[in-house]
């Protein structure tokens, strides 16, 4: 029996820009417009508070709704709010407040470092 051709497709190290050697989903950042592993961006939710919505970061992946993904990196999160992409993510009529989210990402460690590395 002969091999199918999209399992050759499939095999490639990089398709379009993506790493399949990790497993798991994988989504683009806000922005950057980065497609990364899911397990590398923070995703997060617009949630009502009382007549106005604002953004929460659900790390754990689990808050009901639409969300999006962003890199937990301050520049990223800059060229979101430069671009307008939060309300176009999330389908959102209105502005949503950013203040929860950039707080969030403040105080998250930058992505891929550890001590190990500083030494």
């Amino acid at each position: 029996m002969p091999p199918r051709p999209e399992a050759d497709r499939i095999r490639e190290s990089r398709v379009r820009g993506v790493d399949f050697s990790e497993a798991g989903p994988v989504r683009t950042c806000i922005g950057c417009r980065m497609r990364a592993p899911a397990s590398h961006l923070l995703r997060f939710v617009a949630v009502e508070a009382g007549d106005s919505l604002r953004l929460q970061p659900d790390p754990d992946r689990r808050l009901p709704g639409r969300g999006a993904h962003l890199h937990p990196d301050p520049a990223c999160f800059a060229q979101a709010e430069r671009r307008r992409a939060f309300g176009r993510a999330l389908r959102l009529s209105g502005v949503a407040d950013t203040g929860q989210l950039a707080e969030h990402i403040r105080a998250a460690p930058p992505h891929g470092t550890t001590d190990d590395e500083a030494s």
